[in-house]
């Protein structure tokens, strides 16, 4: 009976991932097909990522994409001279980026690992997260946050996307669910709604934040932008500011 005796941290986190699915069970079938009518499935650039650039914002350096999906934002970094590494969950998706580079004649490394599976032994310029954390379960927030600052040089950035509350009608989460809903329920719905205040109560110890808004609805096609979506950008703190 060891194998379910808790003993760490981890052990912990362990017995709660059991309560859900694991996410491979979702994504790989979910990349499967790649002429699925998803609207990020196109190879376009979150509109947010291309005003940070194009404002100066951030300028080009060592990137990591977080829950890269195909590749898309990737690869439009990796076109702006950011030296490229992405990451996601899905084997699938992975290979589908690794695609879409290899046919761009684009030098950018694809790995198939978790935000949990990253050790960190490399730091860079930006870190940029298009959905990942609205799919992560709360227990593993933590975890999250502090691979993320430790993978950041310093007063370096974070971007960063994830599902505004109240546009279930659009797109968006139904409702809006408390981290305790989550365990109450044994459910996430899809994905967690964040509020504003929320954000940045999770974000604040560690981030300063630079932006703060609503992605843009967009008609073109060269860009992606959908309203229920926040958008924002944040620069890490001196350790001596951050509860690490």
């Amino acid at each position: 009976m060891t194998e379910k005796t808790i003993r760490s941290c981890e052990d912990l986190l362990n017995m709660l991932d059991q309560k859900f699915r694991t996410p491979e069970q979702f994504w790989d079938p979910f990349y499967t097909n790649r002429e699925k009518a998803i609207p990020f499935f196109k190879n376009a650039p979150d509109e947010n990522l291309v005003s940070y650039v194009d404002r100066n914002l951030i300028q080009p350096g060592k990137a990591m994409d977080l829950g890269c999906g195909p590749g898309r934002n990737s690869i439009y970094l990796a076109k702006q001279g950011f030296d490229v590494v992405g990451y996601d969950i899905s084997n699938v998706a992975v290979q589908w980026a690794r695609d879409r580079a290899e046919e761009s004649k684009l030098n950018i490394r694809f790995e198939c690992k978790s935000a949990f599976e990253i050790e960190a032994l490399e730091q860079f310029d930006l870190v940029y997260d298009s959905g990942c954390l609205h799919h992560l379960l709360p227990h593993r927030r933590i975890q999250y946050i502090e691979m993320i600052y430790r993978s950041l040089k310093p007063r370096s950035y974070f971007g960063i996307t994830c599902f505004r509350p109240g546009f279930g009608d659009q797109g968006g989460p139904v409702r809006e669910m408390s981290d305790w809903d989550v365990y109450e329920e044994g459910t996430m719905n899809g994905g967690l709604a964040f509020s504003e205040e929320k954000i940045k109560y999770i974000l604040e110890p560690y981030f300063e934040c630079i932006e703060f808004r609503a992605v843009e609805q967009q008609a073109n096609e060269e860009v992606f932008g959908v309203p229920f979506l926040w958008a924002s950008l944040w620069r890490k703190k001196e350790a001596e500011a951050s509860h690490l």
